[in-house]
């Protein structure tokens, strides 16, 4: 049983601001992967004093992750990433996500 396009791509409240929000954090982190690695980096050379050592790659971090927050393209990439992921469950009952970790990983 199909739905009609416009009922597949309606949002949920949760779906909007939960599940969509959750990709964009994993995607920008993973897009600012440099500065993440930075600030990591000085926190653990820093140790207690990381609050006041590290407010620059701190700063830099929080800039590249704002950036793809507000980028009305990016939110719409990670939508379509989540309905297409939607769409797969619907169809096999497995999230993408548990399937890819069943994958072996010597193929």
């Amino acid at each position: 049983m199909s739905l009609d396009p416009a009922a597949e791509q309606h949002l949920r409240h949760v779906e909007k601001d939960v599940l969509i929000p959750k990709i964009m954090r994993e995607k920008a982190r993973e897009r600012c992967s440099e500065q993440v690695e930075d600030f990591t980096r000085c926190c653990k050379d820093s140790g207690i004093l990381m609050v006041v050592k590290c407010r620059k790659e701190n700063s830099a971090l929080k800039d590249c992750l704002t950036a793809y927050y507000n980028d009305p393209a990016f939110y719409e990439e990670c939508k379509l990433e989540y309905l297409k992921e939607r769409e797969e469950f619907r169809k096999t009952g497995v999230s993408t996500r548990k399937r890819l970790q069943k994958l072996p990983t010597n193929m």
